[in-house]
């Protein structure tokens, strides 16, 4: 049988579009923090990832200091969006 996909492979394989942040399995609380911050989409999030360079260090640190992660949460968000960019961006 075929093992089951996990949400961040699913959103790999295609195009950001507008997925809501339950992608990056972030709990409740955390994900109603960035919606009002004004990161609802998958897409929003990645802007900023772009927008830092695709550096891990900035961004995790952008993640945990400015918007509440945890450091598990961030790079588990770091992670997906870099795996996202090499499948979808020409580098």
């Amino acid at each position: 049988s075929k093992p089951t996909q996990t949400k961040e492979e699913a959103l790999n394989q295609e195009p950001q579009g507008h997925h809501p942040l339950s992608v990056f399995r972030y709990g409740e609380v955390l994900g109603k923090k960035l919606e009002d911050q004004g990161f609802d989409k998958t897409y929003i999030i990645l802007g900023q990832f772009l927008i830092l360079r695709k550096d891990d260090d900035l961004i995790i640190d952008w993640l945990e200091d400015t918007r509440g992660s945890n450091s598990k949460q961030a790079l588990l968000c770091y992670s997906c969006l870099k795996e996202w960019c090499n499948a979808f961006l020409s580098k």
